[in-house]
């Protein structure tokens, strides 16, 4: 059995439907008319203990409503939810116990005590031994930069002093799974990276099991070493980072400077040359697209040096950022969404 455990999930909410305006409110009352919504659409999903899962998809794809069904928040319509043998919304004294949870757009600290003051709350709350959580907050406090706000209180907090504060409140307790909704938020270059930082020594060093909901692409690629898409409700890939990008993006483009080339050469080369496109070249320049697993940047340079003088070049790699992009903009034709559910089956079989 996986320590996350997910069969056939679904949640369905029942949205009222009003006419505008001061007349639209007094029919509602008479003749009430709603609308369901399904947000999660029966979704299956193993999760096992120690691993970071990145769980993405566009806005209101249901990210966050299988996050809060997960910690006990909600109660999923049909299906079932199993994270480390309970279900969470009918144990869900137990499952707090062992879960932490950071929602990047809210806040666990007390507004109007100082934030050490709610570290000491949490411990009495989670009945944390003295010398264990004299341990895990002093070591916060350092990886975390915490030292110089523990005095203030949250109201009086940056906004990434209180995601510091705010993750270090939910791993305080050490618990086995954590849940990140958003969690670097509106945050500078420093303070994502101390937070990386800090959840992947979490994970390493207490095996915490992390599942990740982002549109941050750079927490994913530094975080998490399987990616879990959702679109409307239903999974349409899960697997690994390399595969998705291994299906979806092989082309790179190579930029090279050139001096004293031969254009027509040149020209006559790349036409004939599989997986290479020439996207733009005369005399000080050529850019040119291939596909990474047609040719190889050394085959390409070399091309070029047949026919000019290579002053300088540059490889342009595209990220994760293109094939999510293709997903949430549905810009996927049926054949590469067929190729793109059997690349994550293939992913989580090796």
């Amino acid at each position: 059995m996986s320590f996350i455990e997910i069969r056939q999930l679904k949640k369905q909410f029942r949205q009222a439907v009003k006419s505008p305006g001061l007349a639209g409110a007094v029919k509602h009352l008479f003749s009430q008319q709603y609308v369901d919504k399904l947000a999660v659409a029966g979704i299956d999903l193993d999760i096992e203990e120690g691993e970071t899962v990145a769980y993405v998809g566009p806005n209101g794809a249901g990210k966050s409503t299988t996050i809060k069904m997960l910690t006990g928040i909600l109660v999923p319509t049909s299906g079932t939810v199993r994270v480390g043998g309970i279900d969470p919304f009918k144990n869900r004294m137990d499952n707090a116990r062992t879960i932490g949870a950071v929602f990047g757009q809210r806040t666990q600290l007390w507004w109007d005590i100082p934030v050490s003051e709610t570290f000491s709350l949490l411990k009495d709350i989670y009945e944390i031994p003295e010398d264990r959580y004299r341990r895990n907050l002093d070591q916060f406090i350092e990886l975390l930069g915490m030292e110089d706000f523990l005095h203030l209180t949250a109201r009086k907090l940056s906004l990434g002093q209180r995601m510091r504060a705010d993750l270090a409140a939910a791993l305080l307790h050490n618990p086995r799974t954590v849940y990140l909704d958003e969690p670097t938020i509106g945050l500078d270059i420093a303070v994502k990276q101390r937070i990386r930082e800090f959840i992947k020594r979490s994970n390493k060093e207490n095996g915490t099991t992390i599942m990740l909901t982002t549109h941050d692409l750079g927490d994913i690629e530094d975080l998490c070493n399987r990616l879990v898409i959702i679109d409307r409700g239903s999974l349409i890939y899960d697997g690994t980072l390399e595969a998705v990008k291994n299906r979806f993006a092989r082309e790179r483009v190579i930029h090279c400077q050139l001096q004293h080339a031969d254009i027509p050469a040149l020209h006559d080369t790349f036409d004939r040359m599989p997986g290479v496109a020439v996207e733009s070249l005369d005399a000080a320049c050529v850019s040119l697209r291939f596909d990474r697993f047609k040719a190889t940047a050394s085959e390409v340079i070399s091309a070029v040096m047949l026919h000019g003088e290579v002053a300088d070049f540059r490889i342009d790699e595209p990220g994760i950022e293109h094939v999510i992009k293709q997903v949430y903009e549905r810009q996927l034709d049926l054949e590469d969404g067929h190729a793109l559910a059997a690349a994550g089956t293939e992913a989580a079989g090796a």
